[in-house]
């Protein structure tokens, strides 16, 4: 049997607490495109040109229009399933910045949420992401090894 062999397309996604509003709110987009749904912003590292960290960075900036700066790696999130338009790997970062975030880019809207008040629905794996960023903001614990959405 034979099978095509390609890598999966690589993308960095980024938590983005907000440090000058009480409670510290995420910040998630709506999606414009297919997948829709809310969504961790990030996206696609161009090849050859960025690194994993610099994707993440400039996407939370196109998107939301804020300067991230990059606390810790939540984790590397791969399962075959997690984007129904092809495999994809996504390293999830958890970030820092202040202001007020507004939707741009392939953001249709941008909203900042408690993790007790999540919208409805979130696109990809992303309800397991912000389980595990659960975890971290509770414990300072990193994702564990091998989650699977299946």
């Amino acid at each position: 049997m034979s099978r095509e062999l390609t890598t999966p397309f690589l993308a960095a996604d980024v938590i983005i607490e907000l440090l000058d509003h009480p409670g510290r709110p995420i910040v998630l987009i709506e999606r414009v495109n297919p997948p829709h749904g809310w969504a961790i912003p990030g996206g696609f590292v161009d090849r050859g040109v960025e690194s994993v960290e610099q994707a993440a960075v400039r996407e939370a900036r196109e998107e939301t229009c804020l300067d991230v700066r990059l606390i810790a790696l939540l984790g590397i999130y791969s399962d075959p399933a997690r984007d129904v338009r092809f495999h994809t790997a996504s390293a999830v970062y958890v970030g820092e910045a202040h202001g007020t975030p507004r939707a741009a880019d392939d953001a249709k809207a941008v909203r900042m949420v408690s993790m007790d008040a999540l919208p409805e629905p979130l696109a990809f794996d992303h309800a397991l992401v912000l389980e595990d960023y659960r975890m971290f903001r509770a414990a300072g614990q990193v994702a564990p090894v091998q989650k699977r959405v299946r």
